[in-house]
């Protein structure tokens, strides 16, 4: 009897932990419903293991974790997709509405479409698509011609840059399960009937090794990447990008190698920036060079994001281009509007740059004001680069003209789709820019925001505000793409930016000035 109690007890003291261990991972599995990415962002070569939504709970996955990360990660990883397969179908629509859109934020802008209707510049609203793509920006336009002059959007060819359409690289990162996606053994294929597609396109669910598959895995050295069915070399520098495209040949001619067909064209960032082969000391030193720029504009993404915003510059660094104190000699910053008359007399712009000095953190705004109000700038008459991490703003109209610049730097690995909302956050403003100048641009359709007066300034801040929120978002939106980006294409190279907005790379130092903090009270200033 008491034998037996002995082997009862022993069996409890042995079960109940394994009992509890099992009880604590069904209680966990009803609350985890995120999926994780596994070995997140430290192994080039596992970039996209994860587990699908409420597959595991979080003792499942930091055990899983655990064995990943352990050495015996690559077996398992050998069956988890690399290719992200789109259909003809869904990226052709995407690259028209791309193409559609663009064109039509940039119409009012165009040369052939301008024409004057009772001294209003208006669109010509019948234009076809195809003499927008021979179309220019018109230089002498004032909300369009920042365009050409500060981001090199010149000619037709600057046209066809912006139109150009290209897939959202992180779908090689999150490779989240949606009702228009299937797994094909190692083929993630997105669009509409998925699985009639699939026959389609001849790939056989059954065979691991499917020929498409293959195809890409071998141009792309294992790597993978993202794969337009169909695609061909026509569409290469027309509706896609050339820089980054890499043709995934069917069938090769017999004479000298030419592919003849092509199952698609293949973009990865890795590939690009040879990710694969990172061997000598000088392609390291090289890599260092190219991430430090990518690095730089997420920090300045980073820190606008943290910044403090400010109400009260209302727009004074056209005013200070145009400043002309008695005894002064003409500002050369005059220039650059000079095809447009002044709305006000050049008192009325001396009076208004004094009343109160300038409170522009833009650098390279600065560059152009007038040496006569450079002294008058609360945030330091002269700025270096370096400066910008500390002086931008999440307020400031230039700021998010320069989203544009920041986008174009990671074309053609950037989703179309926020391309096309930067380009119109940074019209709009220009629009609020050009609005709140001495300039009058009324003939271009443009208003008026009299910050020479209480009512204008205010006019100036609820704008200002408005635009702001809007903008953050994108922002947020454009941080994330670089920030995705920066790990495709150099993986474990990449140096994690602080969250403090201190920058790694290496730009030059120059003198740094104390910044002016007057209050942000959105009183009339």
């Amino acid at each position: 009897m008491h034998h037996t109690i002995f082997v009862l007890l022993f069996l409890i003291v042995l079960l109940l932990p394994l009992a509890a261990c099992f009880a604590n991972i069904a209680v966990c599995s009803f609350s985890f419903h995120k999926s994780y990415v596994l070995y997140n962002k430290h192994k080039k070569n596992n970039r996209i293991v994860f587990f699908p939504k409420n597959l595991a709970a979080d003792t499942l996955a930091f055990l899983t974790m655990k064995l990943y990360t352990s050495g015996s990660a690559s077996a398992v990883m050998t069956s988890m997709p690399k290719l992200v397969y789109i259909s003809e179908k869904v990226w052709r629509t995407a690259a028209y509405k791309h193409k559609y859109r663009i064109q039509s934020l940039l119409r009012p802008g165009l040369i052939q479409s301008r024409r004057r209707v009772d001294g209003i510049c208006t669109s010509d609203n019948h234009d076809t698509f195809e003499r927008l793509n021979h179309s220019s920006l018109d230089p002498m336009n004032p909300v369009y011609n920042f365009l050409i002059d500060y981001y090199g959007i010149k000619g037709s060819k600057g046209i066809r840059r912006l139109t150009r359409w290209s897939p959202d690289s992180s779908r090689l990162l999150h490779l989240a399960h949606d009702h228009n996606q299937e797994e094909v053994k190692g083929i993630i294929v997105l669009g509409e009937n998925v699985k009639r597609r699939a026959t389609n396109i001849h790939i056989d669910a059954s065979n691991q090794h499917s020929t498409i598959y293959q195809a890409a895995m071998e141009v792309s050295h294992g790597l993978g990447g993202i794969l337009l069915e169909n695609a061909n070399e026509n569409d290469m520098g027309g509706t896609l990008h050339l820089r980054g495209s890499i043709p995934v040949p069917a069938v090769r001619s017999a004479t000298a190698g030419k592919i003849s067909e092509l199952y698609g064209i293949l973009y990865n960032p890795a590939l690009y920036y040879n990710n694969d082969n990172r061997t000598s000391s000088s392609n390291n030193n090289n890599n260092d060079k190219t991430i430090s720029q990518y690095q730089w504009y997420a920090s300045i993404l980073q820190t606008t994001l943290q910044s403090e915003p400010i109400f009260h510059c209302h727009g004074l660094h056209e005013w200070a281009m145009q400043y002309q104190p008695h005894g002064a000699p003409p500002p050369p910053s005059a220039k650059y509007q000079a095809n447009l008359p002044l709305r006000v007399s050049q008192q009325v712009i001396n009076d208004t740059v004094e009343r109160k000095g300038i409170s522009c953190t833009h650098v390279d705004a600065l560059r152009f004001f007038a040496p006569a109000a450079k002294p008058l700038n609360h945030h330091g008459s002269e700025l270096t680069r370096t400066d910008q991490l500390r002086l931008e703003q999440k307020a400031c109209v230039h700021a998010h003209m320069d989203l544009l610049k920041i986008a174009l730097k990671l074309t053609p690995f950037l989703d179309a789709e926020l391309l096309g909302d930067v380009l119109e956050v940074a019209i709009e403003a220009r629009r609020l820019d050009v609005e709140a100048s001495p300039y009058d641009a009324t003939a271009f359709g443009v208003g008026v925001v009299p910050v020479e007066t209480k009512e204008g300034r205010k006019l100036y801040r609820d704008r200002q505000r408005v635009l702001m929120e809007r903008t953050d978002t994108v922002r947020r939106r454009l941080l994330e793409a670089y920030e995705t980006f920066m790990w495709l294409a150099f993986g474990e190279e990449t140096h994690a930016i602080s969250t403090s907005g201190n920058s790694t790379s290496t730009v030059a130092q120059g003198p740094i000035q104390q910044p002016y903090t007057p209050s942000l009270a959105t009183s009339d200033q």
